[in-house]
Order: C-alpha cells, then sequence, then structure tokens
C-alpha cells in the first residue's frame, strides 16, 4: 500500500507557495499527495506535477461539482452538458499533474438538497455523464474513483452501498468507487463490512479521524478498519485527510469550527507513523 496526503490542509488551489510542502512530505515518508482540482489549467497542472515527480512523490487528485449549472444528476440537459465539460476539464488537469485517480464526491453539488433521496432518473441521468466521463479518463489513463459522503453533506450517494450499486449502474471499466472512514464512521453500520463486502469497486481510501483531525486520536475503530483492509489484500492508496480551519471557505463547507490539532505538523507527523503502526 501507498501513503499519500490530501493537500487540502493547506489550500484548495496548490501554487508555488505550496510547493515546498512537498520537501516536507517526502522526508516524512509519504508516497504521494492528493491535489485538489477546483480551478487552474493543464499548463498550470503540468508544472505542478512535474515538481511533485521531482519531489519522488507520486499523485491523486480530487474534485467536485461546483454548481447546480455544472450538475450531473440535473433534469437539465445542458447542465448535464456542463457537468461533462467540468469532469473533463478535471481529467486534463489530473492527466497533465500525472495523477493516477481522480477521486471525490463528482456526483452533485455539494449541500443541495430536495427533501428527498435519489431518483430514478437522477440515477440514469448522473450514469450517463460519469460513463462519458469514464471513457474520457480511461483514454487519459487516469482512474475515476467516486466518493459517497455523509447526509449532512449531500443526498445523491451516501453510503457504500449506495456506491457500489452506483458504480455497477454507470458499468464502465474505469469508473470505481472509494471507502471514507470519516463518512463510513457516521453512516455505515459496520465500516469494516462495508469494505470487505465491496472491495470489487473500492479503488480509493481515505483516512479521515471522526473529527476531521489527526488519525488514530478519535473514536474510529482502526482496528477493524485495518483487519479489513488486510483481510481484502487491499493494496492502493491510503490518503490521509483532515481539515482546519486555516481556509474559510473550505472551513465552512465542511463545517469546521474548531481547531483539531495544534499544528498541521501534528496531522502529518503523527498522522504518518499512525498508519504506519497500524499497517505493521
Amino acid at each position: 500500500m501507498k501513503i499519500g496526503f490530501n493537500l487540502l490542509l493547506w489550500t484548495t488551489h496548490v501554487t508555488d507557495e505550496h510547493l515546498h510542502y512537498l520537501d516536507i512530505l517526502k522526508k516524512v515518508g509519504y508516497d504521494g499527495v492528493e491535489i485538489p482540482l477546483f480551478e487552474g489549467d493543464v499548463p498550470h497542472f503540468t508544472k505542478i506535477g512535474k515538481t511533485i515527480v521531482d519531489a519522488g512523490l507520486a499523485c491523486t487528485a480530487v474534485t467536485v461539482i461546483p454548481d447546480t449549472e455544472h450538475s450531473p444528476v440535473s433534469a437539465d440537459a445542458a447542465a448535464r452538458a456542463g457537468a461533462v465539460e467540468h469532469l473533463k476539464w478535471a481529467i486534463d488537469c489530473a492527466a497533465a499533474a500525472g495523477a493516477e485517480i481522480l477521486c471525490g464526491p463528482y456526483h452533485q453539488p455539494l449541500g443541495v438538497f430536495t427533501g428527498n433521496g435519489p431518483t430514478e432518473d437522477e440515477k440514469n441521468h448522473a450514469a450517463e455523464v460519469h460513463r462519458q466521463a469514464a471513457e474520457y479518463a480511461q483514454k487519459n489513463n487516469v482512474l475515476l474513483a467516486i466518493e459517497y459522503l455523509n447526509r449532512f453533506e449531500c443526498y445523491f450517494l451516501t453510503t457504500m452501498a449506495d456506491a457500489a450499486d452506483y458504480v455497477r449502474r454507470v458499468n464502465h471499466p474505469n469508473f470505481s468507487t472509494m471507502f471514507d472512514t470519516f463518512h463510513a464512521n457516521i453512516e455505515e453500520k459496520d465500516p469494516a463490512a462495508a469494505i470487505t463486502d465491496n472491495i470489487d469497486v473500492i479503488k480509493h481510501i481515505h483516512i479521515s479521524e471522526n473529527d476531521r483531525g489527526i488519525p488514530g486520536t478519535g473514536n474510529i475503530d482502526w482496528n477493524a478498519i485495518f483487519e479489513a483492509i488486510n483481510e481484502t489484500d487491499y493494496d492502493r492508496w491510503l490518503t490521509i485527510e483532515a481539515f482546519g480551519r486555516a481556509l474559510p471557505d473550505l472551513a465552512a463547507a465542511t463545517k469546521v469550527w474548531r481547531d483539531f490539532f495544534a499544528d498541521p505538523k501534528d496531522v502529518y507527523i503523527d498522522g504518518f507513523k499512525f498508519l504506519k503502526s497500524m499497517m505493521g
């Protein structure tokens, strides 16, 4: 398995001022970083990707759906076309950066609700969008791993069962899902079983504590999680994702109103040590 670190701890858009973190994370022992794709263009991420490689790291990427005008679940064909174009942009940027996986909750705009669960029409609309995106991503050597979130952040995909069923609906070899310990801790009756029962479609894992702070310091049953990971012979990325208050917009979106760690160093140093100890 490879250990990654999500750069959303520091920024929603990686620029030159953030590149010194690459050497820091490499010295700690990380294998790679996860870069946010919320803005920017191919030349920018080509440069970022080269710097990542020069630091001796590999790369994954994460993106979201920006608004209702680019929504895969929309009844409006123009919005769905916008979703396809947005995902193609994200795939182009991911490929330019050398990312092997593009993950994230790119099934609906965050924080938008209808008051009900997803309809069959919404599922079919979104599946067609993601089938087109998966085909485009496959040609660019980027694997798609869509992320389910807890029910307080979205309504379209909120459990591993939802995500697994949706992957089968899309039915494309380049379209998969991922597991995030934070969301699973809220939504799954048995988070470990959610891994073992669906490992055929899980291609990426986020390691995130129940309070979004330092992995290993909260109430998640990490022993059960890692028993499941080891039982399934999962051999892909374990990427630490933690959020603080440094980025006001992101803090508001992730409902981070108080500090969960004294210093970001505690997250990437203690988090790495914790993962290594759990991996043996």
